[in-house]
């Protein structure tokens, strides 16, 4: 079975997808397509905006416009629809911003056979040895993201009811900024460890959420200091070894109301099968580089251990940015 696809990709197919990529990181580094939201330029008039060489740039502009991020009429260009839509900064639905995280883990894929050789992560991130500096930055860099998860999560749930929400381990706490956008009645903590909450605050800031208490914790150790209606869990089961999922999965439950709901997903899923999602079979390679312990967990091994903390209606989505989650509520 192939999953996610009618046929298998050609070896060509693959080589010929990598180009493009690093042509559009190319173009979010430089502030491209945040340039052109202003409205159509030469080149020489990019370049100039920039700070670089136009006769360097023109072939990059050439490339982008050729998969479609950019259109080019007499020698002037433009953001396509995509582009527009999601790499100008300030629009709702920006997600350029990550170009430091994206170029971080596709650097770090480069050596995925050097981790598997050697047994150990290459590239491997801990928030406990990094310099302040470093995690600020990639805090920095998934805020976006999560502000574009936060928007989106939003839109799926109905939460006119809930009065909490709380986002465990959730960096620098930008999923809240945009689920309070929609539900801005919601009392929003974010729970994360001391070393990463440091920085949550004035990235908070820069995305506009003042009103989001921060908590420093644990997940691990304990669940969180009150209760709430609804708990998020986005990018940490995936990081960790089974029996610290396990754990992290049971102080959840513990940390929400009687009736409460938990959102737990993200990239790290696998189908049982595990040759599906593409999200989570490729993202697991990555993990090879970055952690010595956490993988994509497949269906089975979610449901088992939401169950286990004693949540019932689990259900399985997936979102439009191609993450998974799982749903499931505690007794009332």
């Amino acid at each position: 079975m192939m999953p996610d696809k009618e046929k298998p990709v050609s070896v060509a197919e693959m080589r010929a997808a990598v180009e493009p990529a690093l042509a559009l990181l190319a173009g979010m580094q430089l502030g491209v397509f945040t340039a052109l939201g202003a409205g159509e330029r030469s080149a020489q008039e990019l370049a100039a905006q920039i700070g670089c060489d136009a006769g360097r740039l023109s072939r990059l502009l050439y490339a982008l416009a050729h998969v479609g991020l950019l259109a080019v009429s007499d020698g002037r260009f433009r953001n396509g629809p995509e582009a527009a839509a999601v790499l100008v900064a300030g629009k709702p639905g920006y997600v350029g911003g990550a170009h430091e995280v994206i170029a971080k883990v596709w650097s770090a894929n480069l050596n995925t056979a050097e981790s598997i050789r050697t047994g150990k992560p290459i590239a491997e991130h801990d928030f406990s040895t990094a310099k302040p500096e470093d995690t600020a930055a990639f805090l920095r860099g998934l805020g976006p993201g999560g502000l574009a998860f936060g928007r989106t999560l939003a839109g799926m749930l109905e939460l006119s009811q809930a009065a909490s929400v709380i986002d465990i381990g959730g960096g620098a706490g930008t999923v809240l900024a945009g689920l309070k956008e929609r539900w801005p009645h919601l009392k929003a903590t974010l729970l994360e460890l001391p070393e990463v909450i440091v920085h949550a605050g004035p990235i908070l800031a820069e995305h506009g959420a003042g009103e989001v208490a921060l908590e420093e914790g644990d997940i691990l150790r304990g669940p969180a200091r009150t209760k709430h209606d609804l708990a998020i869990l986005r990018a940490v089961i995936q990081v960790l070894s089974p029996t610290d999922a396990e754990r992290a999965i049971r102080h959840t439950a513990q940390s929400l109301n009687p009736g409460g709901e938990a959102i737990i997903g993200g990239w790290g899923i696998l189908d049982d099968d595990r040759l599906g999602p593409r999200s989570g079979v490729f993202v697991n390679l990555t993990f090879l580089n970055f952690y010595r312990e956490g993988e994509a967990y497949t269906e089975r091994q979610y449901r088992g251990w939401m169950e286990a903390a004693g949540f019932s209606g689990i259900e399985r989505s997936s979102m439009p940015d191609g993450t998974g989650m799982f749903r499931g509520r505690i007794a009332g």
